[in-house]
């Protein structure tokens, strides 16, 4: 039942006990323990809100930024992440595959802002040898949610 709650909550974290009870074949109650047991437990770690920015007065950059680092011996990779995911402007640390060692995500105002953190302070790490730095342009898809969907025209088409 664990991995049903999951995988309902992370496409709505919103849903209504009551309806997730019933779409599961279980009470209110023994959904609502379990949720708090996943919790305390650190399975479910957050609860996020998706928004479209651009639809907004609000100005934000995303980057994608490959950093390819030296691992420090004993703790790999662990200790530059923690360096890296401590800097408010990072949303998200991976350590990935491939020619760079971990992708950071990060947030700005402006393009200026997220090349001054990425020069002054990413680049700066003395374990750091290089970075690839990619801005997003526009976002078609994002955790699920289709950005600008378009609407069919389901009227019928009517010639004389």
């Amino acid at each position: 039942m664990r991995e049903q709650i999951l995988t309902f909550l992370e496409k709505n974290s919103r849903i209504d006990l009551k309806e997730l009870a019933v779409l599961l074949g279980s009470d209110e109650i023994t959904i609502a323990n379990e949720i708090a047991k996943m919790e305390h437990e650190k399975v479910i770690c957050g609860y996020h809100t998706l928004i479209d920015w651009d639809k907004t007065s609000t100005e934000k950059i995303t980057a994608l930024i490959e950093v390819r680092v030296t691992p420090q011996r004993g703790q790999g990779f662990d200790s530059i992440a923690e360096r890296i995911y401590n800097y408010p402007e990072v949303r998200s640390v991976y350590l990935i595959s491939g020619a760079y060692d971990l992708m950071v995500i990060l947030e700005g105002k402006t393009l200026k802002e997220v090349s001054g953190f990425v020069s002054d302070k990413l680049s700066t790490l003395d374990t750091v040898l290089s970075t690839a730095t990619h801005f997003v342009l526009k976002k078609y898809k994002d955790h699920g949610t289709i950005f600008d969907k378009k609407v069919k025209d389901e009227r019928m088409l009517v010639t004389p």
